[in-house]
């Protein structure tokens, strides 16, 4: 819209530019005619009559500026000037030429010289070959002005030399007796209409463009309702995505919503690294607890192991109620050896924190904290969407998810039990003790299940230790402890032995 309005404003511009020239050049034209003119008459008339006269071959003509009162006179170069601007004025009104003087004959009229005039006339016999003009605007209308000497030629001299009224006796050829001024005015707004088919161009462009704006601003206003109707959808989206993927494990939600995955019912097969977790007699706990401390504890510690298996990139698969089952290995992997060694390292950090809440919960009053087992087992299952089109689950089926469940069964309280397949991906971290083989409905091999001790460090002697049951609950992370700290448990076992030893052994 800026464009089209400053349009107008630039041909206007132009058509004002034009308009100057045009009166310049006239003015020029004018004033260089009329000079040719007057040199032709001063020359070829009034030079050779007063020739003829110096000769005494004609007296009968007289040259004078008061021609007309003579019968037979003719005017001298000036008069003629003058009344040639007259004759000019009365035929072109916008057309103005002046011959002035400031040293008129005695018995002429002065001439009047307003100050642009005086000053071109000193400009002028400083230096006969200026050329002084003036432009000005007046409303619509400029106005041109330009200056030219009148130079004294060889008769111009002898006649105003030996005339008894002129003002001045003694002129040289070359002087500048005066100036001669064209005026022409000229309304440029009447130059517009001289391009009237670029106007009409114009005018249909300026009618297309503010059409095309004003179906811009229509679509642009479509387009906006549009955009707050997606922003309000996908605000809605977002929301409905964010509560959904509190249901899902946040690597199945990213590939689902990624579009990596398709919501179909489709498996594939897959090693795994499989970990299920319980919390020993949880019956039990419920009837010591009450519902509503129940659940906070209960909420409160899987909130925590889901942290822990998230940071180790595991996919938390479901909460069983006190059960956790978490798989590595899909639908990122790092490889079988990399999934093992995660998977192990967050069932240690998943206990090392359980030793964390429960001193808290113990500050809170409970009596008896929750005591979690955990089993991990690495193989093949099946993986991926099951159930209908209408409802479906992502998660793992297979012997090998089962066997993780009973290698959980079989750990004591606090513990942590792995498979041999396991035991193989990881035992250059892992300080392990072999256990009894186990044998297990569709597994048609021995299982020999290994239960950890700890994790090796740097210095291969870096141990968590967990003990729970009825009468002792001990959680030695030794990573944990500075010397000072030590001391201190070395003092505390130290009693606690020295008191088991004194207690006398309890009879059936």
């Amino acid at each position: 819209m800026a464009l089209l309005a400053g349009l107008p404003i630039a041909v206007w511009m132009d058509v004002s530019a034009l308009s100057q020239n045009t009166v310049k050049r006239q003015a020029e034209d004018l004033s260089s005619l009329i000079t040719s003119i007057r040199s032709y008459y001063a020359s070829n008339v009034v030079g050779r009559v007063l020739a003829a006269h110096a000769a005494g071959g004609d007296v009968g003509t007289v040259v004078t500026h008061d021609y007309a009162d003579i019968p037979g006179a003719i005017p001298i170069p000036a008069t003629l000037s003058l009344e040639l601007g007259d004759v000019i004025r009365q035929q072109q009104a916008n057309i103005t030429y002046r011959f002035l003087s400031d040293l008129p004959f005695k018995r002429r009229a002065p001439h009047p010289l307003d100050t642009f005039e005086t000053n071109a006339l000193a400009a002028l016999r400083a230096d006969p070959k200026k050329m002084p003009t003036e432009i000005s605007r007046s409303g619509f209308t400029n106005t041109f002005r330009l200056v030219t000497p009148v130079v004294m030629g060889a008769a111009c001299v002898a006649c105003h030399n030996s005339h008894p009224e002129s003002p001045k006796m003694d002129w040289k050829v070359g002087d500048v007796r005066g100036i001669q001024e064209v005026i022409i005015r000229q309304p440029f707004a009447r130059n517009v209409f001289a391009f009237k088919y670029l106007l009409l161009y114009f005018l249909c462009m300026a009618g297309l463009g503010i059409g095309f704006i004003v179906f811009q601003q229509r679509q642009r206003a479509l387009i906006e309702g549009v955009n707050r109707e997606l922003e309000s959808a996908n605000e809605f989206l977002a929301s409905v995505s964010m509560k959904i993927s509190r249901y899902l494990s946040p690597q199945v939600y990213k590939s689902i919503f990624s579009g990596q995955k398709d919501v179909v019912i489709q498996t594939e097969r897959k090693r795994l690294t499989i970990f299920f977790s319980d919390i020993k007699d949880f019956t039990a706990t419920t009837e010591r607890l009450q519902p509503e401390a129940l659940t906070e504890m209960l909420n409160e510690y899987l909130t925590e192991m889901s942290a822990i298996a998230l940071k180790h990139g595991g996919t938390v698969d479901k909460f069983i109620g006190d059960a956790v089952l978490v798989f590595f290995g899909d639908p990122e992997t790092n490889g079988a050896v990399d999934d093992a060694k995660a998977c192990l390292r967050m069932a240690v950090d998943m206990q090392r924190r359980l030793g964390e809440l429960k001193e808290k919960w113990r500050l809170d009053g409970t009596e008896e904290p929750f005591v979690v087992r955990m089993g991990i087992n690495s193989g093949y299952c099946n993986v991926g969407n099951f159930g209908s089109n209408d409802r479906m689950d992502y998660t793992i089926i297979g012997a090998e998810a089962n066997l993780a469940a009973r290698l959980q069964s079989i750990a004591e309280g606090g513990k942590i039990v792995i498979s041999y397949e396991t035991y193989a991906l990881v035992k250059d971290i892992v300080d392990a003790t072999p256990l009894p083989p186990i044998t297990m409905k569709g597994i048609h091999r021995e299982v020999v299940p290994y239960a950890v001790n700890g994790l090796l460090g740097a210095d291969r002697n870096l141990r968590v230790l967990s003990e729970h049951f009825a009468g002792l609950d001990l959680h030695l992370d030794l990573a944990q402890l500075d010397s000072d700290e030590r001391a201190r448990v070395r003092a505390a076992l130290a009693e606690a032995m020295a008191a088991i030893d004194a207690q006398p052994p309890r009879t059936s």
